[in-house]
């Protein structure tokens, strides 16, 4: 009897426990797409806006969410293409940043090339249920008016094909500021990158909901 009694007691006590322990959210996964503004180039890793992310996901109460950064210095449109399928099977992302595009833009590829790549880098996260989010970037203008006007207009008119959100330029409030720039005059500073992730922000948040 005194056995039953302990039995019973145990089996009560680990009943009351699971219940006391909340249940745990669901982990979701941001995946960044990119070149090298946000592979960290000629900044320090933990400083770099993707990283800074995590640390704003946590504190924004929002730390089931994980980032996996899957940008490559140097990275264009085609590159992205040839690596994204194998990341959307391994991760499983939520949402997917796509932020690509510069680099092609800054070799002069044709804007209808570019804008396919990008159309096809949404429709494939679309297809694997991820939430994509496009980032808009713009070129220099010693690339001539005319190039660098249609170039931009790749951004919003994918977003609104797609409709899907846009960051309208990364780096707004940072290309013309001092300080903010590396020497090259392309890649951002470790100052730029919480205005990098100021930029990003508001367009992400409500693809986390």
């Amino acid at each position: 009897m005194d056995t039953v009694k302990t039995t019973l007691r145990a089996t009560v006590f680990l009943i009351l426990t699971a219940l006391a322990v909340p249940l745990q959210a669901n982990q979701g996964t941001v995946l960044v797409l990119g070149d090298s503004l946000s592979a960290a180039y000629g900044v320090q890793l933990e400083k770099a806006w993707v990283s800074l992310l995590q640390q704003r996901l946590a504190n924004a109460q929002l730390a089931n969410w994980q980032v996996v950064n899957a940008s490559i210095s140097g990275e264009t449109t085609d590159g992205g293409l040839r690596r994204l399928p194998e990341l959307l099977a391994r991760h499983a992302p939520d949402v997917v940043i796509i932020e690509l595009g510069g680099n092609d833009g800054l070799r002069g590829f044709p804007p209808s090339i570019i804008e396919s790549n990008l159309s096809r880098l949404i429709a494939l996260s679309q297809d694997a249920g991820a939430r994509p989010l496009l980032v808009g970037i713009r070129i220099p203008p010693n690339y001539g008016a005319r190039y660098t006007s249609v170039f931009a207009d790749i951004y919003p008119t994918l977003a609104e094909r797609f409709q899907v959100p846009l960051v309208p330029f990364f780096l707004d409030g940072i290309y013309n500021r001092d300080g903010m720039m590396q020497r090259d005059g392309i890649h951002p500073t470790a100052e730029a990158q919480p205005r990098m992730l100021d930029n990003v922000w508001p367009h992400l948040e409500i693809l986390l909901e």
